[in-house]
């Protein structure tokens, strides 16, 4: 029981400091999520379809943590969390959720970005195996292979030209 308290809790924490930064920056008349705006092709489905399964992700993920038992991968989660919290601060007003070509922003070079071109993406990574390692179920094992595979679509396929 414990186990399923620890993860919903860094879940929580992860999904707020995810969506805190996205009213933030609404307030400012920053638009931050431009996943699968103004795109065509290819880079429109990877876009729409990570959109689609990083909000039906969680969803399954808490079926999982309600249904499953679970062993202890609280680290993996732990380390996904810090990492994601420390990308998303660091990036400052530069963090998007897709990429559009009118709204160029600063590369980010320093800090966590010095160590890892997207440490966001590995952070969301980390904690997704996390949660499928402590609650396995083959439901989340597809809907975590999909979401890990689509942020690497987004970055070799979108945001890497940008």
């Amino acid at each position: 029981m414990i186990i399923k308290i620890v993860t919903i809790s860094l879940m929580a924490v992860f999904y707020i400091c995810y969506f805190a930064k996205l009213i933030s920056q609404k307030k400012q008349g920053i638009k931050t999520d431009q996943l699968g705006k103004g795109k065509e092709g290819f880079v429109k489905f990877i876009e729409v379809a990570l959109k689609i399964i990083t909000y039906l992700l969680p969803v399954i993920q808490i079926i999982s943590i309600v249904f499953y038992s679970g062993t202890a991968h609280i680290v993996l989660q732990f380390t996904g969390v810090v990492i994601t919290i420390v990308s998303v601060t660091q990036m400052k007003e530069n963090w998007r959720a897709g990429v559009q070509k009118e709204e160029k922003t600063s590369l980010v070079t320093t800090g966590i970005y010095s160590i890892s071109r997207n440490p966001a993406f590995l952070g969301f990574d980390l904690m997704y195996i996390g949660i499928l390692f402590s609650f396995f179920n083959w439901f989340l094992c597809f809907a975590t292979g999909f979401a890990v595979v689509f942020f690497h679509l987004q970055i070799v396929n979108v945001e890497e030209d940008f």
